[in-house]
């Protein structure tokens, strides 16, 4: 989200590149408690006709500060990205969710029965970067199969959030590596998120690269909700947004004319607030009061 608009989220934490699954794996092996509980039923529905929200403890920590978006936020559902160790944001009911880049850090946090008490639901990240495995860059639709087989498997929801740069992947040759518009349309082409999908119990799209541009975000994120939802009707379907990415600043009335073109298309955002670090290099410096000031303007 995090992503790394477009190439990669920008929900930025430390990481190692290769060793990031002993990492997760003992990480978790230290913080968590080894019976999860309150998890959702993997087919549990999210109630229609409220905005979903998906954001990282660190964000909805700032967002909250603003009194009108704490009691706004309080009645909408909003899955909050946890890492271990962490306790969540008081105050906001929310579906902890903790996050993987390979299929391996999930199967291992998974076989060594180690997550986060509470944890009701994974994301599976896939992107073209060094955290995912090339094979899974090379077959994100198979990954996530696997990903959801053993996400539910142990009673928990399983969203999943594919770049657009495995589109340059999955290209011969990687010919939309470096042009945004071309990945975004050879990722609807190659139907990533009508595949993904039927795997998903969520997907989010990350469209974020392109929320400079109202009709550019809206045609992407509605044709690929469209696929994903003819797919798998009931799929809960989230859109990416980041308040600085890398490249020129985005203010908060592009966030909100994002939200304002696809609101009846999806579900829901995920809204980042990256800080530059590993994940997100060339992200701009975080800017929380983006966040907050789009949030009060569409909640």
């Amino acid at each position: 989200m995090t992503r790394r608009p477009g190439q990669g989220r920008a929900a930025c934490g430390a990481w190692a590149a290769a060793v990031v699954a002993a990492a997760v794996t003992a990480a978790l092996a230290g913080c968590m408690s080894r019976t999860p509980a309150g998890r959702l039923s993997p087919a549990a529905a999210l109630p229609r006709g409220r905005t979903v929200w998906l954001v990282t403890r660190a964000a909805l920590a700032q967002l909250v500060t603003d009194p009108s978006v704490r009691a706004e936020l309080g009645g909408s559902p909003v899955y909050e990205i946890v890492q271990p160790g962490q306790q969540a944001v008081p105050g906001i009911t929310a579906t902890p969710v903790v996050t993987f880049p390979s299929v391996a850090g999930l199967a291992d946090a998974l076989a060594a029965d180690q997550m986060p008490a509470g944890t009701r639901a994974v994301l599976y990240d896939p992107e073209a970067w060094p955290f995912t495995p090339q094979a899974e860059q090379r077959d994100p639709v198979r990954a996530a199969a696997r990903a959801a087989s053993l996400a539910h498997a142990h009673g928990l929801q399983l969203i999943v959030s594919p770049a657009l740069n495995l589109a340059a992947v999955l290209s011969s040759g990687g010919t939309t590596a470096g042009n945004s518009a071309a990945r975004w349309q050879r990722f609807l082409d190659l139907r990533l998120a009508a595949e993904i999908a039927k795997a998903a119990d969520v997907i989010d799209l990350q469209a974020q690269s392109l929320e400079r541009s109202a009709a550019s975000y809206a045609a992407f994120v509605r044709e690929a909700a469209s696929q994903a939802r003819s797919a798998k009707p009931g799929v809960t379907v989230l859109a990416g947004l980041s308040t600085n990415p890398p490249g020129a600043i985005v203010t908060s009335q592009q966030l909100v004319a994002a939200v304002e073109a696809t609101r009846p298309d999806i579900d829901g955002y995920w809204l980042n607030i990256p800080s530059p670090g590993p994940r997100c290099p060339t992200c701009n410096p975080a800017r929380p009061d983006v966040g907050i000031d789009a949030l009060k303007a569409v909640l």
